[in-house]
């Protein structure tokens, strides 16, 4: 499995208009969660988050939204931000533009739904399963107002040929200020997240470094 641990600079100069990280002189990481809800995973991060007062990003699956809504009222109560991953986790090279961005549309009106009425402002926070996504999307969600999210750091929690020391390596050595890093709060990562995260939380901590949102 080929990927980039630590984005290339060359790669956020060529794509500008997407977010890869948040340039700050302040010790501030960014933690992101991707394709939850999930029972099994995601209420064991809020609870290692909320050991260090530390705030993240959740990029949820609208599908995964409308089965598990008792997940998402305690992302919302925790202070959390929910971002949208698709409904359907789609494939964006995959297809077409209207496809996706329907989809897209989808899970934006289910997160609408949850978080109404709880006194959280609508995120238009964006991110791409796979990071694949077709520049003619890409257009039209700016347009539409959307910030599409990326990421500096992918902890690589996903990948089951990688041991969860490499894992946890994978962080460590790569982020910084400013940083955005990918984890998942899913089962196929559980077993590399449960490793890390409570380490990864407590070493930053301890460096002086604080957890926001993404706004």
């Amino acid at each position: 499995m080929l990927y980039f641990v630590k984005t290339p600079n060359i790669i956020k100069r060529i794509f500008p208009t997407l977010t890869w990280d948040i340039p700050s002189k302040k010790k501030v990481i960014y933690l992101t969660f991707d394709d939850g809800p999930t029972p099994e995973i995601t209420p064991w991060v809020l609870s290692e988050l909320h050991k260090y007062n530390a705030k993240a990003t959740f990029f949820c699956i609208g599908k995964n939204i409308v089965n598990h809504p008792d997940i998402t009222t305690c992302i919302i109560a925790e202070n959390h931000t929910i971002g949208n991953h698709t409904h359907n986790h789609l494939n964006g090279w995959l297809k077409t533009p209207k496809v996706y961005l329907e989809n897209i549309n989808k899970a934006q009106q289910t997160i609408g739904s949850e978080i109404e009425n709880k006194k959280v402002l609508s995120s238009k926070l964006f991110r791409p399963p796979y990071g694949k996504i077709k520049n003619s999307v890409v257009k039209k969600l700016l347009v539409k107002e959307y910030k599409i999210i990326m990421w500096d750091v992918l902890s690589g929690d996903f990948d089951r040929s990688i041991t969860k020391e490499k894992c946890l390596e994978n962080v460590i050595n790569n982020t910084n200020e400013g940083s955005i890093v990918v984890f998942h709060d899913s089962i196929k990562a559980s077993k590399n997240l449960k490793h890390i995260l409570p380490k990864i939380l407590d070493y930053f901590s301890k460096k002086g470094f604080v957890f926001e949102v993404i706004q």
